[in-house]
């Protein structure tokens, strides 16, 4: 069975073009943040404690895809549903689905790595996906 998490967003006015319909790239900046909501919901540590205990700085982003399919507009809630749809030894890849009510408004998928500070090459480095974290998300 897989996790899911939904993360509300009450869509503000500023967050609109002069059209009056949601900037493109504030669904982005929702889905990032529901990936942080469901990961927290499904019990991992918030990152500024992993980089303490395990190294781990995050699950920065290798590759986005989005498809929009209605607009949304200033004054309505969104649910952004989001799940792990594959893992993979370095990676995984979220599904985010950005409903009004019963309105598909737009589909995203996010592949994130997990990594660490690699000091010697002073540069993030990808780690193995860390089996306790994929068991809580999955």
């Amino acid at each position: 069975m897989t996790k899911k998490h939904v993360y509300t967003v009450q869509v503000q006015f500023g967050d609109c073009d002069p059209a009056g319909i949601v900037f493109f790239p504030n669904f982005c900046k929702w889905m990032d943040a529901s990936s942080l909501a469901f990961f927290m919901a499904c019990g991992v540590p918030p990152w500024r404690e992993l980089v303490k205990t395990r190294g781990i700085v995050g699950t920065p982003l290798l590759e986005i895809h989005t498809q929009f399919h209605k607009p949304a507009t200033y004054g309505e809630t969104l649910q952004v549903h989001t799940h792990v749809e594959h893992w993979a030894a370095k990676t995984l890849r979220q599904k985010h689905v950005v409903m009004r009510g019963d309105d598909l408004i737009c589909e995203g998928t996010e592949t994130r790595a997990f990594v660490v500070h690699d000091a010697a090459a002073g540069r993030l480095k990808a780690i193995p996906v860390p089996e306790d974290i994929r068991a809580l998300c999955s």
